[in-house]
């Protein structure tokens, strides 16, 4: 079952006509000066480390009008990663979530207008330092800063935005620190600044393999499951996979179908990275292989592991590595023959592929890949569609070749992103 492509911020068609024709009026229009837009600075924000989850912290934030003109009402907005929420609200700001859309994940906003004058070559700070809380998910989450002179507008660009609320103490309000330095003009350089927020806490990433049971020539469907267990939410690095799984074939076995986040290192060993990067807790994703039984050999097992990015966070290494195993029984070789279709997931039942941590994942039958286990929180959906070659022959070498090169430059690039085209072509 193919899950609905994520979000995106698209412009609707009807809107797109009402700028066609605003346009054309524009152009039939005598051309008038554009007024400059006023140059507004947000101060540098230093990372914010050491947070306990589950407890309040609060930040100053500067603003600078580096421009000449006063500038009488503006707009200060902060946005926060899922792992933190606003402690404290202010009467004259809105408060609302803007849903995960293409790689960035929710974001929970704060609108504020401020009714009172910016003078040019003035730093102003907030009355007071602003007030966030680190959920018992946080660990590696993210505060955002904008100034402006636009009011912001939750629907823009349709991205499924929650209505705002107001919100019900004193009003946010700035103060005059005195007249801007040189210095301070440095460190106001954007009307937007960002600032890394790290907490105290854990996640443990885990490994789940299978174990199944066949016939020479039958196909069975073995599936791999990466979960995340918290407490902790992980935000990894933008586009790039939160975490990476090496899957190896167990030998007597040939790969039919692959998962579409997993690229062929050689023709028994896959890399497998996530849709998204970064995973809630519960969240993971399940990668369904459909193994054709070319040997009957007995027992045989296919090694499971994570590799690539460091996980200092993951104080739990005896869930760290899977095995597949599938028996085999004891018969003569019968590969290289058509074999049969056999029954998907093995003659003694197959791994399931719904559970913890994945979002619905079905295994695939008959050769057909998985499109579930993405990111449990509603983002981007698992990007799959690849038109990844099957994979039990010679022709896969090449295949390998360039993605072991991917590998080593890229280091578990988010597989997904790469995938986008074929799924929007769905």
């Amino acid at each position: 079952m193919r899950i609905t492509p994520s979000r995106r911020r698209t412009l609707r068609g009807g809107t797109a006509a009402l700028a066609a024709t605003a346009l054309v009026a524009l152009g039939a229009a005598p051309s008038l000066a554009a007024e400059p837009e006023p140059d507004l600075g947000v101060g540098t924000i230093a990372p914010i480390k050491g947070v306990q989850a589950g407890s309040a912290f609060s930040t100053p934030l500067t603003f600078l009008n580096k421009g000449t003109e006063e500038v009488p009402v503006s707009y200060v907005t902060y946005a926060v990663s899922p792992g933190l929420k606003a402690d404290e609200t202010y009467k004259n700001c809105g408060y609302y979530t803007i849903p995960s859309h293409d790689e960035m994940p929710d974001s929970q906003v704060a609108a504020c207008r401020i009714d009172q004058p910016l003078k040019p070559g003035v730093v102003y700070g907030t009355a007071k330092p602003v007030s966030l809380q680190a959920l018992d998910s946080a660990l590696n989450d993210d505060l955002r800063v904008t100034i402006g002179v636009t009011e912001p507008d939750p629907d823009a660009g349709d991205s499924g935005s929650t209505e705002p609320v107001p919100g019900t103490g004193d009003p946010l309000t700035l103060v005059e620190k005195g007249p801007a330095t040189d210095a301070d003009r440095k460190n106001h350089p954007e009307p937007a600044a960002s600032a890394d927020v790290t907490a105290a806490n854990t996640a443990d990433f885990g490994l789940t393999g299978a174990e199944l049971k066949g016939e020479a020539g039958d196909k069975v469907t073995a599936t791999v499951k990466f979960t995340n267990a918290g407490p902790a939410r992980v935000q990894g690095v933008r586009d790039q996979s939160v975490a990476t799984v090496d899957i190896r074939i167990p030998k007597g076995t040939s790969v039919v179908k692959a998962h579409g986040f997993c690229d062929a290192v050689t023709k028994t060993h896959y890399r497998c990275g996530t849709s998204q990067s970064w995973v809630d807790v519960d969240g993971g994703e399940s990668y369904p292989f459909v193994l054709r039984i070319d040997k009957a050999v007995g027992r045989t097992t296919g090694e499971v592991s994570f590799s690539g990015q460091e996980r200092p966070f993951d104080r739990n290494a005896a869930n760290d590595t899977a095995q597949i195993v599938i028996d085999t029984g004891k018969g003569s070789d019968t590969s290289g023959s058509s074999g049969s279709s056999g029954s998907t997931g093995g003659t003694g039942g197959s791994s399931s592929t719904g559970g913890s941590g994945s979002t619905g994942s079905t295994s695939s039958t008959g050769g057909t890949t998985d499109t579930g286990g993405g990111s449990t929180t509603g983002g981007a959906t698992p990007q799959t569609g690849g038109n990844l070659a099957e994979t039990g022959s010679d022709s896969t070498l090449p295949l390998a070749g360039m993605a072991a090169a991917a590998v080593a430059a890229g280091g578990g690039i988010l597989w997904a992103v790469r995938r986008r085209s074929a799924v929007r072509g769905n």
